[in-house]
């Protein structure tokens, strides 16, 4: 979004009315929603839920820290471990974004050494914050996007609905409807360039969402119907899944007492959604239902044994 000072639209966002509260400032939902140029809704929301375990609250029509509360108490556990969180995530994002990040983030923050350490393989994207401004007007005011996209050297202009950016396996895409036609594409940021804003309006459903909800991978498809998958996962790696569901929709229909392995049921949308998790975990993951894509995955494997 064309943000006054380029700020990105979440994270720095949120860091700047943080620096602006501790430094003392009663804020206007109406005056921040002007200043990054969003809505007054976002900036309610940004309050009333993602702020929301700050010590700050509402004085009239204006927002404030409370009362007795300085900067120097920004040693409670909670509000510390959160900022140091943002901190380290964002170094994941690429060298200019996470100097942006350090220095916003250093105003509010009391101490130079953080606990946490977190290493994620997040593509950078710190060259591509105009762009990512102008998606995210286009999201919001639901106008389509023209650009040029550049893939197998090869380029082409495009001209999409643009309806989410989500970040899949490290990777940034936009989640759009091809202009012309209304089926889903999902394309790399990175991969585009001279992105407009063209005047025209479009609709859409609220069906994405709830896909983006299970989805896996970029492979998730909002034309296929979901369907259920059931894998028995062995003792050795059987914690993995319980720390970390392969999706919001995995449930854990069995625990065997005497070995320790389980089987969990998922619901999927494109059998790529999968099959790179079940190969990762081989020989420790085994399909059970349905039957096709277990044959899919042993002739995978059988054609990789051929070459070796």
């Amino acid at each position: 979004m064309g943000y006054k000072h380029d700020y990105d639209k979440t994270m720095t966002r949120l860091v700047n009315i943080l620096k602006k509260l501790y430094d003392g400032e009663t804020l206007s939902v109406t005056e921040l929603a002007e200043e990054f140029n969003t809505s007054t809704r976002t900036i309610q929301r940004d309050f009333n839920e993602k702020l929301i375990s700050f010590p700050i609250e509402k004085s009239g029509k204006r927002w404030k820290m409370q009362d007795g509360f300085a900067i120097e108490k920004l040693a409670s556990v909670e509000d510390q471990l959160i900022l140091d969180m943002l901190e380290k995530v964002s170094y994941n994002m690429g060298n200019s974004f996470a100097l942006r990040a350090k220095k916003l983030l250093s105003t509010i923050k009391n101490k130079d050494i953080s606990p946490i350490y977190a290493k994620l393989d997040i593509e950078d994207i710190g060259n591509k914050i105009k762009d990512i401004n102008i998606i995210e007007k286009a999201i919001e005011e639901k106008q389509i996007l023209t650009c040029k996209y550049h893939i197998d050297k090869k380029v082409y202009d495009i001209g999409l609905k643009p309806l989410k950016i989500a970040n899949f396996d490290g990777f940034w895409y936009l989640i759009a409807l091809d202009s012309r036609n209304n089926t889903l594409k999902k394309y790399h940021i990175k991969s585009m360039t001279n992105l407009n804003i063209v005047d025209k309006k479009f609709t859409r459903s609220k069906k994405l969402d709830d896909s983006l909800k299970n989805a896996i991978n970029i492979w998730f498809s909002i034309e296929n119907e979901p369907f259920d998958v059931r894998l028995h996962v062995d003792s050795e790696i059987a914690r993995y899944f319980q720390r970390k569901p392969i999706s919001k929709s995995q449930t854990i229909t069995s625990i065997n007492s005497d070995d320790g392995s389980i089987e969990l049921s998922i619901k999927i949308t494109h059998k790529m959604e999968i099959i790179p998790t079940i190969l990762r975990w081989l020989p420790n993951i085994k399909v059970l239902e349905p039957a096709w894509l277990k044959d899919t995955v042993i002739s995978k494997v059988q054609e990789y044994l051929k070459e070796v």
